[in-house]
């Protein structure tokens, strides 16, 4: 009689998926908010809308990590994962003015490591803390045959909230307002198919100091971006991610800003980080591609009134994210003079 099989000699542990519940359950309640009415383990999450809204509007957005995911694996270095994830999607929700609310996972792999993945969803639960959003929930999938053995992959799903008359969709953004730049803390989750082949064809090791660098979690910026919103008028906000520099800051403008407006930002504004600089010669980028490919140092941009600059400065640095300012809005078409960059609202560049 033929062996009866059982879906664990397929390569799937529905134990291993029951304990990895039990181990994350403590970090997702941390991450509960008073608008959730059901835990982790259902079909579903239930949550109301927070209370304070007279005409609320849903925002939701979805990313994941990138090839970061990569270098974190072959390194075994997962703890920072679950931030990179947060924040690529928090990050963007942000920037219509909605407050980050619900957040939810989705992660694969072969066969499951219990270990790995609580190292990576504890992650996720601590960056929603960070973001006050609340874990509604995820989904863990085991799939043999489908991912390389000690591999994994990770979605997230964030959902924000935002009042109907506090939408920030760029309308109002006018010449002469500036721009303020909130420091990055490194490339965050973009480039990162780039900065392999550097270390690749470099033969660099990606150990120590520079793979420190390299796997520090993306920027989340939700607090402090909130309290500017709470007490400053902002105009247009930018997330700098994948297209860097060059095509990020410009999708603030409304589509009426085509022809009429552009950015001029003051490259000499801030200090480049030396990972930047490091990768710019190892790889021997030209700027065009280094500013296409990473944020060089900013990530994330907020347009307000020349009067406010620097009330959102001293707000920023009292939530602990360092700013500056680094341009302004132009007339569509403004010549960029020497350590300038001139972006135009239809997605257009020049530099001297």
């Amino acid at each position: 009689m033929p062996r009866q099989l059982t879906y664990r000699d397929a390569g799937v542990d529905i134990d291993a998926g029951h304990e990895l519940i039990r181990r994350i359950g403590p970090a997702s309640k941390r991450t509960r908010r008073p608008e959730m009415l059901s835990g982790l383990g259902g079909f579903a999450a239930l949550a109301r809308l927070p209370e304070r809204y007279q005409k609320p509007v849903l925002v939701t957005g979805a990313d994941g990590v990138g090839t970061k995911l990569k270098l974190a694996i072959d390194n075994g270095r997962h703890e920072g994962v679950g931030q990179d994830l947060v924040a690529m999607c928090a990050n963007d929700v942000l920037v219509t003015g909605a407050e980050p609310f619900l957040f939810l996972d989705y992660y694969a792999t072969a066969q499951l490591d219990v270990d790995v993945a609580e190292q990576v969803i504890n992650g996720i639960a601590r960056a929603c803390e960070m973001a006050g959003c609340g874990l509604a929930g995820g989904e863990t999938a085991e799939m043999p045959g489908f991912y390389q053995p000690g591999d994994y992959d990770v979605a997230g799903f964030c959902i924000g909230v935002v009042e109907e008359a506090g939408i920030i969709d760029g309308q109002q953004i006018a010449s002469g307002q500036s721009l303020v730049g909130l420091a990055s803390s490194g490339p965050h989750s973009n480039g990162y198919s780039l900065i392999r082949r550097i270390l690749a064809e470099q033969a660099a090791p990606a150990d120590g100091e520079l793979l420190d660098t390299l796997l520090t979690p993306t920027r989340i910026y939700a607090q402090t971006v909130l309290e500017i919103l709470s007490q400053v008028t902002v105009y247009g906000m930018a997330h700098v991610t994948g297209g860097g520099l060059l095509e990020n800051p410009a999708r603030m403008f409304s589509a009426d800003a085509v022809g009429r407006l552009g950015l001029m930002i003051e490259l000499d504004a801030w200090q480049r980080p030396a990972i930047f600089s490091w990768l710019q010669q190892a790889g021997n980028l030209d700027e065009d591609e280094i500013l296409r490919t990473f944020n060089c140092g900013i990530g994330f941009v907020l347009c307000v009134a020349d009067a406010d600059v620097a009330q959102v400065i001293s707000l920023a640095e009292a939530h602990g994210d360092h700013a500056m300012q680094i341009g302004k809005v132009v007339e569509a078409h403004t010549a960029p003079e020497p350590g300038q960059l001139y972006l135009d609202a239809n997605g257009a560049f020049q530099r001297p």
